[in-house]
């Protein structure tokens, strides 16, 4: 259903593995479990890792050991990858992943796909990234592993322990390519508005107007992608949005680095990122409600899963529980 008001919102959270800058993947690791562990206990919905490579920020390459460390860590939460960007593997591998990771956690786990590298084209070519013009050809040689009669493809591998499971697909994208291939099967659909939000309402709108209903999902479903930065005041969660912007503002002069701690931007700096960080939350609880609420009324979503580059640990946990307070509070 729609949600119309805060009542209605499902929340979620996809997590990076940030590295913030002097620290290291390992201490990223243990932060991921952490949020992952306290998500569960403030009753998020979903917690999804995305596939990077070659990204001085992020630690979440090996995004499928992950999601089964998260999953081993937590009780009630959806696991899941936002998203296993496809044409980087051979879809019997990930079949036999995500099988493995949903006879483990049964019922908990998402599989969410993307067709772009998550990476600069030289380490896509060291992946032996395959041709994304074939993506929905993929996509489709990937169900057949988990569920031949729900596809029609019956492949002439057995993919053990994939097939017989049945792990909830979602496609991902940033613009309407993949909006319309979801709407096409049937699945849900994850808008990267985090990163492109420019395209978010013309992709959505192209996938609810295409649904096809399927025997995953009767009506349409949505989840829209959002930055996040909430604290106590107005004014320090502006500050501590400024390590977003610079994670965006370096990812702009392609040179992308750690996670940087809060300072005060320039006016030519936030400039050069407005466009990428437009669909970001970011303030006190008030004024995040106001945020969320107007956001409701102009386009139809489901569910928001927020994303955030805070430096500091401790006040990335903050953030989202102040903005699972203001979601419960309605």
């Amino acid at each position: 259903m729609t949600a119309k008001n805060l009542t209605d919102l499902k929340v979620s959270i996809l997590d990076l593995a940030t590295i913030s800058d002097g620290s290291t993947p390992a201490d990223a690791f243990r932060n991921t479990l952490d949020l992952a562990e306290h998500a569960d206990r403030w009753g998020y919905e979903r917690y999804w890792i995305a596939e990077h490579h070659n990204m001085a920020p992020i630690a979440s390459a090996a995004t499928s050991v992950l999601i089964g460390l998260v999953a081993q860590r937590t009780k009630n939460i959806k696991v899941g990858s936002g998203g296993i960007m496809l044409p980087n593997h051979s879809p019997l591998v990930i079949a036999e992943q995500f099988g493995t990771l949903e006879s483990i956690f049964p019922g908990r786990i998402d599989l969410g796909l993307g067709r772009a590298p998550g990476t600069d084209q030289i380490t896509a070519r060291a992946l032996h990234r395959s041709n994304s013009d074939d993506f929905p050809g993929m996509v489709e040689e990937l169900r057949s592993y988990f569920t031949p009669d729900r596809t029609g493809k019956h492949l002439n591998v057995t993919a053990i322990p994939a097939v017989g499971q049945d792990p909830l697909v979602w496609l991902l994208g940033s613009s309407d390519f993949s909006a319309t291939l979801a709407a096409k099967l049937g699945l849900p659909f994850s808008f990267a508005g985090h990163f492109s939000p420019g395209f978010a309402y013309p992709a959505i709108e192209t996938y609810r107007r295409n649904f096809q209903p399927s025997e995953v999902l009767d009506e349409p479903y949505v989840m829209l992608g959002l930055n996040l930065a909430v604290a106590d005041t107005d004014e320090e969660a502006v500050s501590q949005f400024s390590s977003t912007q610079q994670h965006f503002l370096a990812l702009s002069q392609g040179h992308p680095l750690p996670i940087q701690r809060p300072r005060q931007m320039s006016q030519q700096e936030m400039n050069i990122v407005h466009n990428s960080v437009a669909g970001s939350v970011v303030g006190k609880p008030d004024s995040i409600k106001g945020q969320i609420e107007g956001l409701l009324k102009q386009v139809e979503i489901d569910e928001i899963m927020f994303t955030s580059y805070i430096y500091e640990h401790e006040a990335r946990l903050r953030s989202y529980e102040l903005l699972k307070e203001v979601v419960d509070a309605g």
